[in-house]
């Protein structure tokens, strides 16, 4: 896969460092010279230059690249690169660093970028993962703003433990997609048990979060909770948009 990465600071050092050994093929564009000798990253190429020029970009050949990553330390820079690299060269994936979090809502489709990694606000979601119990707990966003990657710890109390995956009735539009107990992690289906302490992993839409939220914090005995979040009065599967399951409907 080859990867064009802008800016070569720490960000995008360390991530061309993890591409490289992937064996990916990797090409870092950047302002100053004076990186690539105090960069160490064996095997990348490198392109002095300003990435939100036209020509620099035509010079990276940006038109062959599978990924571009706009990891630089200036969101103005990111923005630019990701939407000249999607409308002017048809890049089939591009990643946006976000600096600024009151800058979150530009980094989306209409600028261009594909995934925001929004580090200040990952660094929150893995605080509140590590010490929330009981609480739902955005991880990721995916799909520019539409879907997201959640969390939630099962307490040891929950109204959940001792039902399998394919008694629940999942809110429309949430897929559990993993289940890690005892630090393994474990492809879920129907059949399987849920017990305190496990972590749930789902991949949800974001207008989907409210009603996952609500089942797994309710009562018990309430546990229908899942029909009413469907916002159809019928009954959702773990793969949403409430059909019946038929198989296991789990991915794997």
């Amino acid at each position: 896969m080859k990867v064009v990465i802008v800016g070569a600071g720490s960000v995008g050092s360390s991530i061309a460092r993890e591409l490289l050994a992937h064996k990916h093929e990797i090409l870092l564009i950047d302002l100053k010279p004076e990186v690539i000798g105090r960069s160490g990253l064996r095997g990348a190429h490198w392109l002095v230059g300003d990435a939100c020029e036209l020509s620099t970009l035509q010079g990276a050949k940006v038109e062959d690249a599978d990924v571009v990553v706009s990891a630089t330390g200036d969101d103005k820079v990111n923005l630019v690169v990701s939407l000249l690299a999607k409308t002017e060269f048809g890049v089939g994936r591009t990643v946006g660093r976000v600096n600024n979090p009151k800058n979150d809502w530009m980094f989306n489709d209409s600028w261009g970028v594909d995934v925001a990694v929004n580090t200040p606000q990952l660094m929150t979601a893995l605080v509140e993962e590590a010490v929330e119990i009981g609480d739902l707990v955005r991880l990721l966003t995916l799909q520019t703003g539409v879907a997201s990657l959640v969390e939630f710890t099962v307490p040891h109390d929950s109204h959940v433990i001792g039902m399998t995956v394919g008694d629940i009735h999942w809110p429309e539009d949430a897929t559990l997609v993993a289940i890690l107990r005892d630090q393994a992690p474990i492809t879920p289906s129907r059949d399987d048990v849920i017990d305190g302490g496990d972590e749930l992993f789902f991949v949800t839409t974001i207008a989907a979060e409210d009603g996952l939220r609500e089942l797994l914090s309710s009562a018990p005995g309430s546990i229908d909770a899942g029909e009413q979040a469907t916002g159809n009065g019928q009954p959702a599967t773990a793969g949403g948009h409430g059909h019946a399951l038929d198989d296991d409907g789990f991915d794997g």
